[in-house]
């Protein structure tokens, strides 16, 4: 699968995954635009949520990463739509049948208000997708993060080997007025910082970048396809890797981060799912790795907690690979200092972004990919004691 960014599994298997959007299309009975999404009802009838689980707002198309303000509204990443611009033949490709992309600039950040309205904060950044061949799947903007008042994104969807020309993916600030500044170009640090253990037949030139968290005055973004976290001082853009995850682990497509006195980072893994194989890694600030706890499945959210809580988010849980028959396996797993697992919210349906809110709730992006038009939305979640 692809988006959030998913040629980082292996073409191998990720090429059986073709028919992902029809079957996407077919089995999620939502509405086609954000005007004519409707509130609670519009919830697939893959499964049901768990009673902890309610539906915060709707409307949104492929939303990934979130994390609330100063001001106490929610910024939700949206991945956008796609598009039809095309570089075949202007740069290197992505492999397919992952690429070649297209690509557009539908991607958004979105402010939602307690109320659950939206607004637009930033529209019009780059969003690309998958070649036909594999659903079409879309990446845009994949985080962001508030560093001293100001928001940054972490943009995942452009690049040549996206489909957009004169583009690169970057970390951005989103300055007050909806207009965005690059601060990092992470594409021309992965093309002249190569990773030691990099995928051949599942590379992408320009990465496709996840998660991303601020720690004492710098960014931390982590790429999966290529296997590595950075460090980004904003003032001045200096990019340096905090660790080649490629390099000790190999190709486990690392994709959500957190931070509590060190780096924890969750793993998606290669299809098909095999429940329980993926792990949870403690990353120390030096860049020393280590696993922290096994069991997991598809890790794309982690959120540092109360009482040294980690709380993990597992898009689908069901072996195979992602179609209709997982709609409805996501779920959110506590994770306590013992190591004790205990899941703590069911029914979710490709989830892709999760973050803790001052109420104590956990907030989380679902139909994050795959869905028609429109049809991705934010879950809220009451953690029980």
């Amino acid at each position: 699968m692809h988006s959030p960014s998913w040629s980082f599994m292996r073409l191998s298997r990720g090429a059986r995954l073709a028919r992902l959007s029809a079957l996407m299309a077919a089995a999620v009975p939502l509405a086609a635009s954000p005007a004519a999404a409707a509130p609670a009802a519009a919830a697939p009838a893959a499964a049901p949520l768990s009673a902890n689980v309610t539906v915060f707002t709707t409307g949104l198309n492929n939303p990934r990463g979130l994390a609330f303000g100063p001001d106490g509204d929610l910024y939700v990443a949206e991945g956008g739509t796609g598009g039809t611009a095309s570089t075949v033949g202007q740069c290197t490709q992505v492999v397919p049948p992952v690429g070649p992309y297209t690509g557009g600039f539908t991607s958004r950040i979105s402010k939602i208000d307690p109320t659950g309205a939206r607004t637009t904060v930033a529209g019009g950044l780059p969003s690309s997708q998958t070649s036909p061949a594999l659903g079409s799947l879309v990446s845009g903007v994949a985080d962001v993060a508030f560093l001293d008042g100001r928001l940054y994104a972490l943009e995942a969807g452009a690049g040549c080997s996206h489909g957009l020309l004169g583009t690169d993916n970057s970390i951005l600030r989103v300055n007050p007025d909806g207009t965005t500044t690059p601060v990092a170009d992470l594409s021309q640090f992965l093309k002249s910082h190569p990773v030691a253990n990099p995928n051949a037949d599942d590379f992408e030139p320009d990465g496709t970048w996840y998660s991303m968290v601020a720690v004492r005055g710098d960014l931390y973004a982590v790429e999966p396809n290529h296997g590595e976290i950075d460090r980004v001082d904003p003032s001045t853009g200096a990019i340096s890797r905090v660790i080649d995850v490629s390099a000790s682990q190999g190709h486990i497509v690392p994709t959500a981060l957190a931070y509590k006195g060190n780096f924890f980072v969750g793993n998606l893994g290669t299809f098909p799912v095999t429940p329980g194989s993926e792990s949870l890694f403690k990353v120390t600030p030096s860049g020393q790795i280590k696993t922290w706890a096994t069991g997991l499945t598809t890790v794309l959210g982690l959120v540092a907690g109360p009482r040294d809580r980690l709380y993990a988010l597992e898009s689908m849980t069901a072996p195979g690979f992602p179609g209709p028959g997982e709609l409805g396996t996501g779920q959110v797993v506590r994770i306590d200092p013992s190591g004790a697992q205990t899941v703590i919210a069911t029914g979710l349906s490709f989830p892709t972004g999760m973050t803790l809110g001052p109420d104590g709730a956990l907030y989380v992006s679902n139909l994050g990919f795959g869905g028609p038009t429109g049809s991705g939305m934010i879950l809220r979640i009451t953690v029980p004691s």
